[in-house]
């Protein structure tokens, strides 16, 4: 993968090791060795220099292997920018995004972009009892995303930073039967040196803040595959420690989440770009 590669024929094997990720180039001159796996499975005898004529077949084989199968031209992008980069979607990219309960996993990437970029999160729901629990809102895992959720009659918000760091942020008072409008809003404020978006967040009920502070997001994908967004429940994963999946929604209903994003022309451009083609 990345520029790693290989190629077996008839009891023989070529590996160039090209230094996954690193963003350098330089295929042409990659160091390519050889070993005979019929008779040295484990690959411990490096034969390029006993077979330099054999060595230059199985590249040869290789470069013709890759022209037949598009793999050609090679990729040497460090993995921020192939997780950072924008990618073909069946529905334009918009403002506002908008959920439901009761419906299946919407994948990562159908779903609104909050990676590097302020974002609002807002959910509509009654609760017909005092012990009212569960998700509201969970987009991602334990390797990264975040949440919006009811427990010991208070609400919580929590961002999981790549599995690493949680930040959550928590209403001190109980929350009472009725109908309530929560929002999650994270303002960025600027980039560190990996692209890590920082800024702060704040959640308020109606128009009271119960919760602020710092936060800082992840700039790549929650999960390469799976773990999407849900309402009224967590499908798999769960996204903080504090709960056990699915922790579904009980004890009232949910009308709706949304999430705002900027849109394309009030994203920083210039730091986006940086962020998918910077070269370490």
């Amino acid at each position: 993968m990345l520029g790693t590669r290989s190629l077996y024929h008839d009891g023989w094997k070529a590996v160039a090791r090209h230094g996954t990720g690193t963003g350098h180039g330089d295929f042409v001159n990659d160091e390519w060795e050889l070993y005979h796996v019929r008779t040295d499975r484990s690959e411990t005898r490096e034969l390029g220099r006993e077979h330099p004529g054999k060595l230059r077949e199985l590249i040869a084989r290789w470069y013709v292997e890759a022209g037949r199968n598009n793999v050609l031209p090679l990729d040497d992008r460090v993995p921020r920018e192939i997780m950072t980069m924008a990618r073909p979607s069946l529905s334009p990219a918009r403002e506002l995004y908008v959920y439901y309960p009761a419906t299946a996993e919407v994948p990562e990437e159908a779903a609104g972009d909050v990676r590097n970029r302020s974002f609002t999160l807002t959910a509509e729901f009654e609760t017909t009892t005092d012990e009212a629990e569960g998700v509201i809102f969970a987009h991602g895992s334990r390797f990264g995303g975040h949440a919006l959720y009811l427990k010991d009659r208070r609400l919580h918000y929590v961002y999981n930073f790549l599995g690493i760091e949680e930040y959550r942020f928590s209403a001190d008072a109980p929350l009472a039967a009725g109908r309530h409008v929560a929002v999650a809003r994270f303002d960025k404020t600027h980039e560190d040196p990996r692209y890590v978006a920082n800024g702060t967040l704040t959640l308020s009920l109606g128009e009271t803040v119960v919760a602020s502070g710092r936060m800082r997001t992840q700039p790549g994908k929650f999960s390469v595959a799976g773990e999407g967004l849900v309402i009224g429940r967590d499908s798999g994963d769960a996204v903080t420690g504090d709960y056990a999946a699915p922790f579904p929604f009980r004890g009232g209903t949910i009308a709706q989440v949304s999430v705002r994003v900027p849109t394309a022309r009030q994203v920083d451009d210039e730091a986006e770009a940086e962020a998918a083609l910077a070269r370490d």
